[in-house]
């Protein structure tokens, strides 16, 4: 079997790469009620440091941002403290890590929220869909508006997530821009009904993302900072009406930052990777720089598309799940292991820890029959 670029190594700004696998951001809902890690966030991560780069699991900057039971946090100490121990056990084995800075905006609840407070947004619009707490589903909720005046202590939080993130030792930072959290709440003319100057043009709804990007890049560096954009996701019902208008004006933006990479959910998340006249991937060109492509992705996929200069990296999701030596799998055209949805989010080792890597027979044996 012929080596790919897909495995050799890339240069990701100051960051080296192994290959040019990415393990995406994988919410598993396995960190204490307070958003604390366990010592198993250590060993899940440890697992799959292969990976070129690994974007840990969405991480909340913030207990307003928190819209999921038992996600981990970077706003206190004691998360600096145990996220320091995934960095380095990441970086004894080889591997890279940025951490995905999150705020959920609209999608949560009030059982989620400091003093039962109601979710803030860009506007008091109710999102379809059920929350997930520590008692189950429920129901979503009207959020309310952020007054104008708050937008800076929000912008505060990523600054002080971003310098979390500096002291617990990761290679850099995603800012979560996609799948209908606050940032693409924003963006989205479906989400923001603003009369502001946040509100209504292009221009205007991108001026808060930008903001935060741009606080961000201040606290650390340009080359240190990811971002991570969903343009035609229905995720947590978000679709902008022009998504191409949209998000070709916000790449256009984002790419005179000069930031880490550009991180696209081509397609519907979990769907089509194809479902509209505008394709994703052109927003590479329109970026500038390094363009990694994530949904659906297989093997074949991700090697033509890499070998074609289509996308520079290529990010795996649910795979890595139940492969933590997912390159290693890859690379010599052994099968994967199917993954048990079942366990994806919340509970305990199970599903999170137990998936076993190829035994050193098995990858001889795979090896030899490429």
């Amino acid at each position: 079997m012929a080596k790919s670029k897909l495995f050799e190594p890339f240069t990701l700004g100051p960051i080296e790469l192994k290959n040019r696998i990415v393990m995406a951001p994988l919410t598993r809902s396995r960190a204490t009620s307070e958003g604390d890690l366990l010592d198993r966030h250590v060993e899940y991560y440890r697992q799959r440091a292969s990976a070129g780069l690994i974007i840990t699991e969405a991480t909340n900057i913030s207990p307003e941002g928190r819209g999921y039971a038992w996600t981990p946090g970077i706003f206190s100490d004691a998360q600096v403290a145990g996220w320091r121990r995934v960095t380095d056990a990441v970086h004894e084995e080889g591997g890279k890590i940025v951490i995905q800075l999150w705020h959920v905006g609209r999608i949560s609840h009030p059982d989620l929220q400091p003093g039962g407070a109601l979710p803030v947004a860009p506007s008091a619009i109710k999102p379809k869909g059920q929350a997930f707490t520590e008692a189950g589903f429920k129901d979503n909720v009207t959020p309310r508006a952020l007054e104008k005046d708050e937008l800076p202590r929000v912008v505060a939080d990523y600054v002080k997530a971003t310098e979390n993130a500096k002291a617990a030792g990761f290679d850099g930072v995603e800012v979560h821009s996609a799948n209908g959290y606050l940032l693409d709440q924003f963006l989205s003319d479906h989400t923001n009904k603003r009369t502001d100057e946040y509100g209504g043009s292009v221009e205007n709804r991108m001026r808060f993302p930008l903001e935060v990007v741009d606080a961000v890049v201040a606290a650390w560096s340009a080359d240190r900072v990811g971002i991570r954009v969903s343009p035609l996701s229905a995720a947590n019902d978000i679709l902008d009406s022009n998504p191409e208008e949209t998000f070709t004006a916000y790449t256009r933006e984002l790419a005179k930052r000069g930031l880490m990479y550009l991180h696209a959910i081509e397609g519907a998340t979990r769907g089509d990777r194809d479902p509209h006249h505008f394709k994703v991937w052109a927003l590479k060109e329109e970026f500038g720089g390094v363009y990694m492509g994530n949904n659906g992705y297989d093997r074949n996929i991700a090697v033509n598309r890499v070998q074609n200069d289509v996308v520079d990296l290529v990010c795996f999701g649910r795979p890595f799940i139940s492969n933590p030596d997912l390159v290693e799998r890859m690379e010599i055209g052994a099968p994967l292991a199917p993954f048990d949805e079942k366990t994806f989010y919340g509970g305990d080792e199970r599903g999170y820890l137990d998936y076993p890597k190829l035994s050193e027979d098995e990858k001889q044996k795979y090896a030899d029959a490429a």
